[in-house]
């Protein structure tokens, strides 16, 4: 079942672009990252503008109200690179009048250096990749930069734009709740709107899973997760969704298009997107390797890889996946509009029963939604509420 759009409230629509380089690997990293001696940032330019006109072949009339230049490490692409992308994306879809164009930046000196560039070429949100401010931790994590100059990032960046995130990882090895608390006090000092804050997970295939590193204690880890929602519930910034923070108003717009399931389209290498037309849901993968993705632009003038037509169930999980994840839940009236079917006859109501008994989901008239003790098990609760 279509959306109807209309030119006054069009449905939230969004543009990923994966800038795949980094200055060197985390430990910690599972994402689609590499290390290069040396980029052509012309062909890269060229590369993206081919593949966003052809993705605006199967997305005519639609407004972008988000892009968002992900990695990897976005802010070690050109910004003029990143200029072209934002300009060849407003002529062909146009902008509502709020977007939002957010980059993700480390705060390596060098990148600093750019912010100015990058506002000048168009972002207008940056999220910065601080992950901690502590030196034996950031070298623990591999991270290419010291605490003095994610400070010094922190401050310029407020100064720069409109809007600011970064991110932290607790839940270290060896972190004590005083500990975190400290830290994450000192982050509040900076009074950005928005923070996203990660417990340390060991993902297979990365530094730390083959180096048998061990994440902290599972009774430990809730403590340091109850902690970190009363501090950040206490500044006026409650999680919108399990690791990410903001004050009302300035939640993530492109993340928020995934989590409730809306379309969007993802280029470079290994992105994803979701494009819904007349003949349903549609995810789309994009050549994972840089080099192979690079190619497949040049030689074919697509690097789309994969397209699987979603059906209802899939469509359904996916939904309850993603949306229950958020504080505000799933809006019953919206998964309709997306899926053409009622929530309630896509759930188990037994299990639906004993979750609303149980004080794990509230079902009111607009949203389901878990509750604080539902989102700590968000697994367990879809085990109940599928079919």
């Amino acid at each position: 079942m279509l959306r109807i759009m209309t030119d006054l409230n069009p449905p939230p629509f969004g543009l990923y672009v994966h800038w795949p380089y980094c200055v060197s690997k985390c430990p910690y990293c599972d994402f689609n990252s590499h290390v290069a001696s040396s980029i052509d940032h012309d062909d890269w330019a060229k590369a993206y503008i081919t593949e966003l006109k052809r993705s605006h072949l199967e997305t005519p009339g639609r407004k972008l109200s988000s892009i968002f230049f992900g990695g990897g490490t976005p802010s070690l692409m050109a910004p003029t690179t990143a200029q072209a992308i934002i300009d060849t994306a407003s002529m062909l879809w146009g902008f509502t009048a709020d977007v939002e164009i957010t980059l993700e930046a480390n705060p390596t000196t060098v990148e600093i250096d750019t912010f100015a560039n990058f506002k000048q070429a168009g972002i207008n949100r940056l999220s910065v990749g601080v992950q901690s401010f502590r030196e034996d931790d950031l070298k623990f994590l591999g991270r290419a930069h010291n605490v003095g100059e994610a400070l010094r990032a922190l401050e310029l960046a407020t100064k720069t734009f409109d809007r600011t995130s970064f991110d932290l990882i607790y839940a270290r090895p060896n972190q004590s709740l005083k500990d975190w608390e400290t830290e994450l006090s000192e982050a509040l000092a900076f009074c950005t709107s928005h923070l996203s804050l990660y417990q340390l997970t060991i993902e297979p295939g990365t530094d730390f899973h083959r180096d048998h590193v061990s994440e902290v204690d599972e009774d430990l880890g809730a403590e340091l997760f109850d902690l970190t929602q009363n501090m950040m519930e206490k500044v006026n910034m409650p999680a919108y969704e399990i690791s990410n923070h903001a004050k009302a108003g300035h939640e993530s717009r492109h993340n928020l298009i995934y989590w409730q399931g809306d379309d969007y389209i993802g280029i470079g290498p290994g992105a994803h997107g979701r494009i819904t037309n007349k003949t349903g849901c549609s995810a789309i993968h994009q050549v994972y390797n840089p080099d192979l993705w690079l190619k497949a632009v040049s030689e074919k003038g697509t690097a789309e890889q994969k397209r699987k037509a979603l059906s209802g169930d899939d469509r359904i999980l996916e939904l309850l996946l993603m949306g229950l994840r958020l504080r505000g839940g799933i809006e019953i009236a919206h998964f309709k509009n997306l899926t053409g079917k009622n929530l309630k006859d896509c759930l188990n109501p037994e299990g639906l029963e004993k979750l609303i008994e149980n004080d794990y989901v509230e079902w009111t008239k607009s949203h389901l939604r878990t509750t604080e003790t539902g989102r700590k098990c968000l697994d367990a609760v879809l085990g109940y509420l599928a079919l």
